[in-house]
């Protein structure tokens, strides 16, 4: 209990946007305490101070206050740190005299200073479908969230991480849909953290995932409101952080970051081709380097007799092995990539055609490099791209380097070392708890209907068993048929 909360408040706080002033209404002296920089000015007169003044009533308790201001989540308090926690949020606290002991606490947060008024996806493009995204407001991206599943079984859940930043984290399930047991485990690592100030989601996944040292992603980030409540409706848990526009689901597959809200904006045709060429081009660009150098290394007779003299012929001036030869340009592509990346849009995409042209060509006139190097190089980096997550194709930018070295030791034996070291090391991750790839291990045939090639909706009726959702069906495939049936007829 504090004797005077007005006196403790100066004590504790001396930030120069703390705003401390007074007003008499009435033969009332009002005392008020926030921060200039957080809250809303119109809210504040025309909300809060305009209802004081047109009262005649005397205000003799701070109940009084209360009953006059029409506002909701007001709340009288005599705690010092409950009210510098709302203070620091954009909160109003409000006190009369002589009763300093106690005070008012009013949210008139300015919620829309410092955020974007648009919510377009700028890092999950798609031709077709909806290209609404999250924003760095926690409370507009629920509100998306709500709009989008109008159901009562959608659930939210605070939480405040952090000790200097006490940001907001929701976890966000469908209640009846999401097994327990992952929400339960979400919620505990979230409030066993011990941070002191979480900036973003990316960083909150760093903290919460199953195993730190993989450079496997193990929760899907996404920014596309589709794609995360597709995830949701298969029963995995959502969760959101104040100040980004990412949100985490899990637990997640690997397979599902090979997966793009378009394929099901498709017909079922292109949706699974366009999926496989996802596939291929990620195994191509973590093999096609690699495989290079074990073939000119050790394993010439696999060859073509056509191919051998083109390539004998652009590598006739180069006088690197061919592992220095693939690590020179690798390196160069990702300084490229590094470059255009801290540099503004119009200046990145010059930077990356004018660049690679020119180095590309310096390269192999100097005999640095071969031009059949060259293709399959830049093949590599392109393929890298067709992720519609950006996190894994770091993962597979990752992974070419240990290949390649691997290849220059022990050729084709040393590549199959390596994929057998990550295919062991996917088997032991664990996204919430949860089996990493899934469907092949733990093998649910039941859930291949959705995993390398999307089957039409008359087989997704079923939820994924991967998540161990309560509720199984999504919808009746029966009824949908007989519609089907009912216009052929026609």
């Amino acid at each position: 209990m504090c004797p005077n909360l007005l006196h403790d408040l100066k004590e504790r706080t001396k930030s120069v946007d703390l705003m401390q002033s007074s007003l008499i209404i009435n033969n009332n002296r009002i005392h008020m305490t926030y921060f200039g920089t957080l809250i809303n000015q119109e809210k504040l007169h025309h909300d809060v101070l305009s209802f004081i003044q047109l009262s005649k009533n005397e205000l003799g308790r701070v109940q009084d206050l209360q009953a006059m201001i029409p506002l909701e989540g007001m709340k009288i308090s005599d705690n010092l740190d409950e009210v510098l926690k709302s203070v620091v949020r954009g909160s109003i606290f409000l006190q009369l005299d002589p009763h300093l002991h106690e005070g008012l606490i009013v949210d008139i947060s300015d919620q829309k200073t410092g955020h974007r008024d648009h919510n377009d996806t700028e890092n999950e493009f798609s031709v077709i479908g909806p290209k609404v995204g999250f924003v760095e407001s926690l409370e507009i991206n629920l509100t998306l969230l709500r709009r989008g599943l109008v159901t009562e079984k959608l659930t939210f859940e605070q939480l405040s991480i952090g000790k200097m930043s006490e940001t907001r984290i929701v976890i966000a399930y469908l209640d009846g849909i999401t097994n327990p047991e992952y929400v339960n485990t979400a919620r505990q690592r979230l409030s066993d953290l011990d941070f002191d100030i979480v900036f973003e989601s990316s960083l909150l996944e760093q903290l919460i995932t199953d195993n730190s040292n993989s450079p496997f992603p193990l929760f899907l980030s996404s920014e596309r409101l589709d794609r995360i409540m597709y995830s949701m409706l298969n029963g995995e848990v959502a969760i959101l952080c104040d100040g980004s526009p990412f949100v985490l689901t899990g637990p997640t597959s690997l397979f599902s970051f090979f997966v793009s809200p378009e394929d099901y904006y498709l017909p079922w045709i292109l949706g699974s081709c366009f999926r496989l060429i996802r596939y291929f081009g990620v195994a191509f660009s973590i093999l096609a380097s690699s495989f290079y150098v074990a073939i000119l290394t050790f394993h010439y007779i696999v060859i073509p007799r056509e191919l051998l003299g083109p390539i004998i012929e652009s590598r006739s001036n180069v006088p690197f092995p061919p592992v220095l030869e693939v690590l020179f340009l690798e390196i160069t592509i990702e300084l490229l990539r590094e470059a255009g990346s801290r540099l503004p849009s119009k200046v990145s995409q010059t930077l990356g055609i004018v660049g690679g042209i020119i180095l590309g060509q310096a390269a192999v006139a100097a005999g640095l490099t071969s031009n059949i190097l060259l293709i399959i190089v830049s093949l590599s980096a392109l393929a890298s791209f067709t992720t519609p997550i950006f996190k894994i194709s770091n993962t597979i930018r990752f992974l070419r380097f240990p290949l390649i070295v691997l290849a220059s030791l022990w050729g084709g034996f040393g590549i199959m070392i390596g994929l057998m070291l990550i295919l062991g090391h996917l088997l032991r991750l664990k996204s919430l708890g949860a089996p990493y790839i899934v469907p092949i291990f733990p093998f649910r045939s039941n859930s291949f209907s959705d995993s390398f090639i999307r089957s039409s909706f008359t087989h997704l009726n079923n939820r994924f068993f991967t998540t161990r959702p309560l509720s199984t069906k999504r919808f009746n495939v029966k009824k949908n048929k007989d519609i089907g049936d009912d216009y052929n007829n026609e």
